[in-house]
């Protein structure tokens, strides 16, 4: 089968949760995971919910579990946490709970980020992966950041990646 004909038998709507990870971020000032809910919404995705956690690998990885026992979230995006800094957990957090690996959405999303900011791409530790059948990525902080990976790569692969993680 085709990529075109595998697209064609992907969702057009998967149900997403976001989390954003941030010691500092609240509602009102979390650019990024509004920007993610904004984006999905309008390319027609559900968001089944958002919250905010403290960057702490436990409570990170808390929260995707959850939502991996939530039969109705397809995909978790997380924002923040994939810095180098020594408060950056997410990717810790994460990649242990991951079965499958998706490298090259790290590889990608680091080569658009180069195109963008130079080489300071290289200390992005985005991520993606499957985790009980579900899509799992792991975005920057940054809204610019978010913003690009959303549009470049998750909004026209998503229903494509759950429809191949559910086979």
């Amino acid at each position: 089968m085709s990529q075109a004909e595998h697209k064609a038998h992907a969702p057009r709507t998967v149900r997403c949760f976001i989390i954003t990870v941030s010691d500092t971020r609240t509602d009102d000032t979390d650019a990024s995971g509004r920007a993610i809910a904004e984006l999905l919404t309008a390319a027609g995705h559900q968001i089944a919910g958002r919250t905010i956690v403290k960057d702490d690998p436990d409570l990170v990885r808390g929260t995707i579990e959850r939502q991996l026992a939530s039969p109705g979230v397809q995909a978790i995006i997380t924002t923040g946490g994939t810095g180098i800094t020594s408060r950056d957990s997410t990717y810790e957090a994460v990649s242990g709970m991951l079965q499958k690996r998706l490298d090259g959405f790290g590889e990608l999303f680091r080569m658009l980020s180069y195109e963008q900011i130079g080489s300071a791409a290289i200390m992005s530790r985005a991520c993606a992966g499957l985790a009980a059948g579900r899509i799992i990525v792991c975005l920057p902080g940054s809204e610019a950041a978010v913003r690009l990976a959303v549009e470049k790569l998750l909004i026209p692969e998503l229903g494509h990646l759950v429809q191949q993680a559910t086979k």
